[in-house]
């Protein structure tokens, strides 16, 4: 789930041969000009699109106070909860990204996959809690029991801060998708737009898509348009895992034999230590640096899974806790069924086209899926199978992209809607249309600030800005959730320096590793980092800052509390009454 594109769970160009060998004018057809294929592509992608504008517009006729728009109503079942989280949670860095990353990197890329279906191990006994103990935001919890307009202006500081980092990178990657599936990344044009101009022209669009989604349907349009998206991606992947199985005669170990052939490691591919934990030979430093790198990234990834402010929200659509509870239990089903397929994807990836022809179109991997798509539709039907297949791929990628961000803005500005302005700004007394202007204005003004970031990030890798939001949900807004649950002396210095220690750690940490300045290729002495080669402030040795940021997070909300004379016995009395029963819980 953690991008639009696989530079943002950790992609990489792989060497050795493929199993096809490179064809210009077969990568051409892929993307190049408007043939066939990118026909097909645009008439889904518009079809999806005019979809989901009926069903915004649908929603915005029902959407009538605050519970319409923050929380649909409370009125979805925990089936439809599970396909919506599993769409809020399944981005095109899980379709793309990490089917990219294993048909180039083999076992290591699926430790991605590995850590994204743990995590929901511990949103799973977090869910039923939640929702019994909150109303529409993050900070209903801590508020509950503390000083609330504090506590709510700390919780929306860290709530955009996730949001914004994590659209920037969703809406890059959407960029680069169409700059890639238009074929304007090695200096064509489309429609007299060049490659530059393409991923401007399309980050924008999706900026406005998503504002209209967010400003007009409110979290209910947000829920049917992240079921529609579960269901197209999973129907999409699971057709896919069905025709590369159907190429190797539904045989696993000849697939896996065939990918390590083509992968150009041989039985390495199939074996940890490619990209992650990579020993060093002569440098046992560095070994353990990159040993603990991937225990941080681990760490990152379960941990700030639970603490997503898109996926939190979402355990107020349902009527209780019961239902929040099953609803995470049918997402584990489908999260984990889709991450098994692709294995397929990404090992079929290496054997049918090969590393090199992956790389050759994006050296991060994220043209694997669509090339395979080619490929077996190919094989299935000719040239219009290949047409057809790689149209429906290329639409349900930018589909994924859509209904990721229109969560991540619905977040953001509910939050600063319903905690800044309603609870800090009109003291907790704001009339109800109030609020509702404010939250839909917020979603404009936190959608055209997302625009201009991404607009002037789209030259860079924002690898780090997807592993940053999850550590500082991780070792921002995890200690405050956890604390405020199970410790009686937790209080409301304990909410702000947890907040704002665990957020300014994660900052700073990055700031000062190897994905900011000073990390080079080893062979060809190329900068890696962000930073020009002559600048170099690093101090961190590690790319993931999760492993010393979230202790950190919990020291400091521990130490604020401790310093603090505040109590609030009778009041965590009540909360973990109402937690663990649903005593008094919001229900309208």
């Amino acid at each position: 789930m953690t991008s639009a594109l696989a530079p943002a769970v950790g992609g990489g160009a792989a060497t050795g041969g493929g199993a096809v060998s490179p064809d210009p004018a077969q990568a051409a057809s892929l993307v190049g000009g408007p043939g066939a294929a990118n026909a097909w592509t645009f008439a889904l992608c518009a079809l999806f699109v005019l979809v989901t504008l009926a069903v915004t517009v649908r929603a915005r006729r029902t959407t009538r106070g605050a519970v319409d728009y923050y929380a649909g109503g409370r009125g979805f079942s925990s089936t439809q909860n599970g396909l919506a989280l599993t769409g809020d949670y399944l981005s095109a860095a899980s379709f793309l990204g990490i089917a990219g990353m294993i048909s180039l990197q083999g076992y290591d890329g699926f430790l991605y996959s590995v850590g994204f279906l743990v995590a929901w191990l511990l949103v799973l006994p977090m869910a039923q809690l939640t929702r019994n103990t909150g109303r529409f935001t993050m900070a209903d919890l801590p508020a509950f029991r503390m000083r609330r307009m504090r506590v709510r202006l700390a919780c929306t500081v860290s709530t955009v801060t996730v949001c914004v980092f994590y659209l920037v990178a969703q809406m890059v990657g959407a960029g680069a998708l169409v700059a890639v599936l238009l074929g304007l990344h090695d200096g064509g044009t489309f429609l007299g737009m060049d490659a530059g101009q393409a991923r401007t022209a399309a980050i924008v669009l999706v900026g406005v898509l998503m504002i209209v989604y967010v400003m007009y349907g409110g979290m209910k349009a947000a829920t049917w348009l992240q079921i529609i998206k579960a269901v197209v991606l999973l129907g999409a992947t699971g057709l896919l895992t069905l025709l590369v199985l159907a190429a190797f005669s539904f045989d696993p170990l000849a697939l896996l034999d065939a990918a390590a052939d083509a992968g150009g490691h041989g039985q390495a591919f199939l074996e940890p230590g490619l990209r992650f934990g990579t020993e060093v030979p002569g440098d046992a430093v560095r070994t353990l640096y990159n040993k603990l790198d991937l225990v941080s990234l681990g760490l990152a990834l379960v941990l700030g899974t639970t603490a997503l402010p898109h996926i939190l929200i979402r355990f107020y659509t349902v009527p209780d806790g019961r239902a929040a509870r099953s609803s995470v239990n049918r997402t584990i089903l489908m999260v984990g069924a889709f991450y098994l397929m692709t294995l397929a994807l990404g090992f079929g990836a290496a054997a049918l086209v090969g590393p090199e022809r992956i790389t050759d179109l994006d050296p991060s991997g994220n043209s694997a899926v669509p090339l395979l798509a080619e490929e077996l539709g190919r094989l299935a039907a000719g040239p219009a199978g290949a047409a057809v297949l790689l149209a429906l791929i290329s639409a349900v990628a930018l589909a994924t992209i859509l209904a990721v961000i229109a969560s991540l803005t619905l977040a953001s500005s509910s939050s600063i809607a319903h905690d800044l302005f309603g609870h800090v700004l009109m003291w907790g007394r704001p009339r109800e249309s109030q609020e509702m202007g404010a939250a839909r204005l917020s979603a404009c003004l936190v959608g055209g600030a997302a625009v201009v970031l991404a607009v002037g990030a789209q030259e860079m890798n924002v690898a780090f800005l997807v592993g940053l939001a999850f550590a500082i949900a991780a070792a921002a807004n995890l200690p405050v959730i956890v604390l405020t649950m199970f410790w009686r002396r937790f209080n409301t210095r304990g909410v702000e320096w947890g907040v704002y220690g665990g957020l300014s750690a994660t900052l700073l940490l990055m700031l000062l590793s190897p994905v900011v300045s000073g990390k080079t290729d080893p062979v060809t002495g190329e900068n890696l980092s962000l930073l020009p080669a002559w600048i170099d402030i690093q101090l961190f040795p590690m790319e993931n800052p999760a492993l010393v940021a979230v202790p950190i997070g919990f020291l400091c909300a521990v130490v604020g509390s401790l310093l603090s004379s505040e109590r609030d016995n009778a009041l965590f009395t009540e909360l973990r009454v109402r937690s663990l029963t649903g005593l008094g819980a919001e229900r309208d």
